[in-house]
């Protein structure tokens, strides 16, 4: 297998430079579609609320055009279902530090194939608990499914970034965080668009293993992206020059180094995604619910996917301007004082409930552009990936618990007419505290280096730095590549 492996990157040593600029964009294409099919399926539950949750049976209804569309229901608790979306969470928050450790010792290509299997098998076990419907083992299925999704997707997630971070750092590093995030995103519309149709046309069992497909299309993208970033990593290292000085490998103490910005960054990044995703899951009921829309209409989804509609267009031309004027920091801090108005406006006015949803849109993908570029600004390239994945474990971890009160609240206040303000309140709280630690980052930041509001011709000083330090990793990554494989 290494031999083939070896064989394919010395062909493309004939056709493809590393050094030309297409190169790292071809990269970039690839690392893009390791994510796309793994975000539909993280997203696919929200779509089919109603048919995870609904009375346990086969519902058909004929609309007005005469057509007569049937819907599966499952017969899941409230908390039954926001347990898929916590057991996710605090999945991810478990391994993605270990994962962010075998990535910093493994390479990351090998950690983009071997967290895409994982993804598939995932994705493969959570659909076959559908051929358990009516048992309790059905729940047990689904819930091992989404561990062994959560463990792949969220590790996946740090090895993409730290391909970005490799291959674009001091050129279009947030262009880059934010198109990978975007194409991951395209993946979260289709499926708001089309996951629903496809449901009550095929059946629910089909458009799980749907999920499946998508997942093993992007373990594909994978394996052509294992070849092109190794064949990359080799030319480099034969370009170096051979006193270039080496790094030392990295360490499970190293953690301890980390700075206090980089904490401040993994905090504000926490609690902003606690506004976002435990909102996602439940946002189609709630705009159904609030606005009075019928159980069969699709407006709900599509309001709700609009969210990931906005960050698909509003992320890569956020990531062009951050790159070129800078101001991180600045951008986090402003995302997150407008994420206040989002959930006032969802919950104490009757606005449209576009208003919301676009303006949350927006404040994400500035998160996107402003939050995750700066991981690599302020942590050492050696512990990059297990620097991400301390910030993806604090982000996992509170998106479990906030999607674990917001089914604990849904549930208790079944009834009740003003339950989803509450949700929005407790949501809101969440954006108060990303603003009270986006202010403090800052202020870390300005103190210190001011590495994060420094803009790109200022900045080049830094990231020469952190381009020798690149270089250095390469010659490690280059050397000891067959023995972490073998």
């Amino acid at each position: 297998m290494a031999e083939e492996i070896n064989f394919a990157g010395e062909s493309a040593h004939w056709c493809l430079n590393a050094n030309k600029g297409y190169y790292r964009f071809l990269v970039l294409f690839f690392n893009c579609l390791l994510t796309f099919g793994s975000y539909f399926c993280f997203d696919m539950p929200s779509v089919l609320q109603d048919s995870f949750t609904g009375t346990y049976g086969i519902n058909c209804t004929t609309n007005s055009h005469n057509v007569t569309k049937c819907e599966e229901h499952l017969g899941m608790t409230e908390t039954e279902y926001n347990l898929l979306y916590t057991v996710y969470a605090w999945m991810n928050a478990l391994v993605v530090i270990g994962s962010g450790i075998f990535i910093d010792k493994v390479g990351q290509r090998v950690g983009a194939v071997f967290f895409s299997a994982l993804c598939v098998v995932g994705s493969a076990i959570f659909a076959s608990g559908y051929f358990l419907k009516g048992r309790g083992s059905m729940l047990v299925l689904f819930l091992t499914g989404r561990l062994l999704f959560g463990a792949g997707n969220g590790s996946l997630t740090i090895a993409q970034n730290r391909i970005s971070a490799y291959w674009f750092e001091g050129k279009e590093l947030a262009f880059a965080f934010g198109a990978t995030l975007s194409f991951s995103r395209l993946g979260s519309i289709l499926n708001f668009f089309l996951t629903k149709d496809f449901s009550q046309t095929y059946g629910l069992k089909w458009t799980l293993w749907g999920g499946v497909f998508l997942c093993i299309l992007g373990f594909g993208g994978a394996l052509v992206l294992y070849v092109l970033d190794k064949n990359g990593m080799e030319q480099i290292a034969q370009q170096r020059e051979p006193g270039a000085k080496k790094s030392r490998k990295m360490k499970v103490g190293d953690i301890r180094h980390l700075s206090l910005q980089f904490v401040l960054l993994a905090v504000t990044t926490m609690s902003f995604y606690n506004t976002v995703f435990p909102f996602v899951a439940d946002a189609s009921q709630f705009i159904r619910e609030k606005y009075h829309y019928s159980d069969d209409s699709e407006m709900p989804s599509y309001y709700a996917g609009s969210v990931y509609d906005v960050s698909l267009v509003a992320t890569p031309i956020l990531g062009i301007i951050v790159d070129y004027l800078g101001y991180r920091g600045l951008l986090a801090f402003v995302c997150a004082i407008f994420t206040i108005p989002v959930y006032l406006i969802l919950a104490f006015t009757t606005w449209h409930p576009l208003y919301g949803t676009v303006l949350l849109g927006l404040t994400y993908s500035a998160a996107a552009t402003s939050l995750w570029p700066s991981a690599p600004l302020v942590v050492n390239p050696g512990v990059l990936g297990t620097a991400l994945g301390l910030m993806t474990s604090l982000q996992m971890i509170g998106i479990g618990v906030c999607s674990l009160v917001v089914g604990a609240i849904l549930d208790k206040l079944k009834t009740n007419d003003h339950k989803w303000e509450y949700v929005m309140i407790f949501l809101l709280a969440n954006a108060v505290l990303c603003v009270i630690s986006a202010l403090f980052l800052n202020i870390v930041d300005w103190r210190r280096s001011g590495i994060l509001n420094k803009t790109r011709k200022r900045n080049s000083q830094k990231m020469k730095k952190l381009t020798d330090s690149r270089e250095a990793l390469v010659g490690d990554a280059a050397e000891g590549d067959g023995d972490s494989i073998n």
